[in-house]
């Protein structure tokens, strides 16, 4: 009996944490450049001289999907979007780094070139600084360059170049405020070869039909576990009924 209650309630604990983890997704399917994640399961024998046959699940990996959002068409010369695979680099306020592909970009009262969150975007000297009374450009190789409003039309500075980098994907780890960071705790170099499209923003890559059907099938999967539990319970007290009867 104990070995049916180990697997159904090992499973039935891990698919109510798969729910919670698709049910994110869902919620992020419209958020710019949210990556989903995904949760992959398996069985563990338990050990112990007298439990050779039972068996539970464990959570084996929770992985992120790296797939390419849509792109998304807006016009606004804030707006940028990564091209293929890469990051851009942000700073936190504690000084060390990390990586977003939100590329919905503002500018501070002080000046700073922002993400919409707050965090400060890297440049490859520093943070970047856009001047008062400038529009800005941004190229597709992150340099960013401002156009004065006043006096002399057409005359373009470059203040600075936005730090695009590409890691290996294995490398990356998702942290708790949804940016990306390097597992070694590293700021990760500069690539060269990473493209920025102006105008544009990245998509969530959640697929909302598959995580809907995903999320069902969770649910139904839940109830047969939580089923099985029941059966292990009334199995167990017939059992209990017998051993009184035979007394």
């Amino acid at each position: 009996m104990d070995r049916l209650i180990y697997t159904a309630m090992t499973c039935a604990n891990h698919v109510f944490m798969k729910q919670a983890c698709t049910a994110n997704n869902l919620a992020n399917a419209s958020t710019i450049g949210f990556k989903a994640q995904e949760h992959r399961f398996r069985a563990v024998p338990v050990l112990g001289e007298a439990m050779p046959t039972r068996a539970f699940v464990v959570d084996a990996s929770v992985s992120d999907v790296m797939d390419e959002g849509p792109l998304m068409f807006t016009g606004r010369n804030l707006d940028v979007a990564v091209q293929g695979r890469g990051w851009i680099a942000v700073q936190l306020p504690d000084g060390s780094e990390a990586y977003t592909r939100a590329g919905s970009l503002d500018v501070d009262v002080t000046g700073l070139l922002q993400t919409k969150s707050g965090y400060t975007v890297a440049g490859d000297g520093g943070p970047i600084t856009v001047p008062p009374d400038n529009r800005i450009e941004i190229a597709p190789d992150g340099t960013v360059s401002v156009v004065p409003t006043f006096g002399t039309p057409n005359n373009t500075n470059a203040i600075g170049r936005i730090k695009l980098v590409n890691p290996p994907e294995g490398d990356m780890v998702r942290g708790a405020d949804g940016l990306f960071r390097q597992r070694s705790g590293q700021p990760a170099a500069a690539d060269e070869r990473v493209r920025l499209a102006s105008g544009t923003l990245e998509g969530s890559n959640v697929n909302v039909t598959d995580a809907m059907v995903n999320l069902i099938s969770l649910s139904r999967q839940f109830e047969m576990q939580i089923k099985m539990l029941q059966t292990a319970d009334t199995n167990a007290q017939r059992a209990d009924q017998l051993l009184s009867l035979n007394a």
